[in-house]
């Protein structure tokens, strides 16, 4: 497994990361035993990263990979270990980067981890608020209370990342970032790899649509968020399904999962960019891993290109409810 520095001066870390929300997340819910199953798989591939957050199930896919830890004495030496906190769900402010807020929030996430620190802490959210230099600020006094070795920001422009960057060393900036999203490339990639922070890809097999195992439209209807989003809605959903045909057509042609050629093309993207994808199955983790062991050649991205431009995806990514909170930038 390949490894990378996070942040400009932080540990090694795999260049391939599992997202935690697959445990108890907008998805449906895993077992105990079936996350356990994953985390195993990742440790043992060398998969060393964890993201999850304190939202995802409302604390409990931090319960479960705190089980994990718990159960597998040496786990947690082994594992870059990432949380977020500043959504807040259930109140009438839904966002919030309060110090002490989000040093409440971050102690909460440690005792479900069972854990004295976090490798990396993220303002999930950022608010308004405050500026992105006091939330910086507020972020540098919890890396010096020892409650995390380094700090992150999810769904930002370039631009707030570098006035945060003023008052602090971010490690991390989060987005959604694969071959149907690919805003980050509007500034923010660029902005990672000048600052030497670490681009952090969620959903990087598109929501599913870039593997050999879309959702259907009426398993996508059951679910919340995707029920709601506008690339699962119809006509969308049909024209996404038809567009990535081609794309698995491609990887087939290439003896690939489909969702190995999707990893593949993340980590393509440099050096300082690492995909987090999630799941519950230990089969689609295994195709997931087997991205990191592609090497896509110029003409391999070409092909790529070909099947799917800049662009293709039909839908915006978020509906209106679901962009209040994520930093739009062009």
């Amino acid at each position: 497994m390949k490894t990378i520095t996070l942040g400009a001066s932080g540990p090694q870390v795999s260049q391939f990361g599992i997202g935690a929300m697959s445990f108890a997340g907008i998805y449906g819910d895993a077992t105990f035993a079936e996350s356990h199953a994953v985390l195993d798989a990742c440790r043992a591939a060398g998969a060393t990263h964890i993201d999850t957050s304190n939202v995802y199930g409302m604390g409990r896919s931090e319960e479960i990979i705190g089980d994990w830890f718990k159960q597998r004495p040496g786990a947690r030496a082994d594992m870059v270990l990432a949380t977020k906190a500043g959504i807040a769900r259930g109140n009438e402010r839904p966002r919030n980067n309060d110090p002490d807020y989000l040093e409440a929030c971050l102690d909460e996430s440690l005792t479900r981890l069972g854990v004295d620190h976090v490798d990396l802490f993220y303002i999930h959210r950022y608010d308004a608020a405050h500026s992105p230099e006091d939330v910086a600020g507020t972020l540098k006094r919890l890396i010096d209370a020892g409650k995390t070795r380094a700090v992150g920001f999810s769904e930002i422009a370039p631009s707030t990342l570098r006035r945060a960057w003023t008052e602090c060393p971010i490690a991390a900036v989060q987005s959604e970032y694969s071959l149907s999203t690919r805003a980050p490339e509007l500034g923010l990639s660029q902005a990672c790899a000048e600052l030497g922070t670490t681009l952090v890809a969620f959903s990087p097999v598109g929501r599913s649509f870039l593997t050999d195992a879309p959702f259907s439209h009426a398993r996508a209807q059951s679910h919340a968020f995707l029920a709601n989003n506008p690339r699962f809605m119809e006509p969308n959903y049909s024209a996404n399904i038809t567009a990535t045909d081609r794309f698995r057509r491609l990887a087939a042609d290439m003896e690939l999962p489909a969702a190995a050629l999707a990893i593949a093309w993340v980590i393509s993207r440099g050096e300082h960019v690492l995909p987090i994808p999630g799941t519950k199955n230990t089969a689609h983790l295994a195709e997931l891993l087997l991205g990191t062991e592609v090497t896509l050649t110029a003409e391999d991205l070409d092909r790529i290109e070909a099947v799917l431009p800049v662009g293709w995806a039909h839908g915006d990514r978020y509906s209106d409810v679901q962009w209040q909170g994520p930093e739009r930038f062009s």
